[in-house]
């Protein structure tokens, strides 16, 4: 594979996951617990489809390096099937009760911001520039959920119990993101991709200190989750992708 194929599919990566994050959060539109958040959820689902537009783009250009004419981010979004994807398997579990939407959030915003920000150190300028500009928005996303884990896990018996339940399942979904696949290594040896090794304890400092202030427990679990970023998904992302991609599927081609 070469170094541009490689780009690529790194790319993908960094695009998938927030791209299947917003979608999820477009779900919850009308659904927040009171209009603030309601609002708040929207802004932080297009925050990240405007990430994932920036990151498709590029992968588009990449692309067509080695396949011309490549594909723009519509075709990547809207015309690739589930295996495909390269998204982390905990973007894509499904919103469940508010404690497990924001459980899921917090958990990818603490490590989302620290790899933005390592990327913004990359020798690629364009992905330099675009996590840069990316982070400023992680910032926000990561204070604003983690507060919410810790008012609903400092709150009442049933919020604690609901928000302790919810960091349970997602918990093993964890893993994946500080494990590099094949595609990512030599692009952290070459100073392009973020080294993901380095982002766990910084990220479990963090995790750590918002739980405890919560009154939640880390979860004991040894097993960790894997596929996602070689294309190996959860039943639920074909169900995502069904209502995603349907206006593209029944009219291809489409424009507004």
């Amino acid at each position: 594979m070469t170094r541009d194929e490689q780009l690529f599919q790194y790319l993908l990566q960094l695009g998938d996951s927030p791209l299947i994050l917003a979608q999820r959060l477009g779900e919850c539109v009308g659904r927040g617990p009171v209009l603030e958040e309601d609002i708040a959820l929207t802004n932080v689902g297009l925050d990240l489809l405007g990430q994932a537009r920036l990151w498709l783009s590029f992968a588009g250009e990449v692309e067509a390096r080695f396949e011309p004419p490549g594909r723009d981010e519509d075709a990547l979004a809207f015309l690739r099937d589930g295996g495909q994807f390269r998204n982390l398997l905990l973007v894509e579990q499904p919103n469940g009760t508010f404690a497990d939407t924001t459980a899921r959030q917090f958990l990818f915003d603490a490590w989302h911001l620290l790899l933005l920000r390592a990327l913004g150190r990359s020798r690629d300028a364009t992905i330099a520039g675009i996590a840069a500009k990316a982070a400023k928005e992680a910032a926000y996303h990561v204070e604003r959920s983690g507060d919410w884990v810790i008012r609903l896990g400092d709150g009442t018996d049933e919020s604690h119990a609901r928000m302790q339940a919810a960091i349970d399942d997602l918990w093993p979904y964890t893993g994946e993101m500080f494990t590099p696949d094949a595609i990512e290594q030599p692009l952290i040896e070459a100073g392009i991709a973020a080294d993901l090794h380095s982002l766990a304890a910084p990220w479990r400092e963090h995790v750590d200190a918002v739980f405890a202030a919560a009154t939640l427990k880390v979860p004991d679990a040894a097993f960790m989750q894997q596929g996602g970023k070689r294309g190996v998904h959860t039943e639920h992302l074909g169900h995502l992708l069904a209502q995603m991609q349907v206006l593209q599927r029944s009219y291809p081609g489409a424009r507004w």
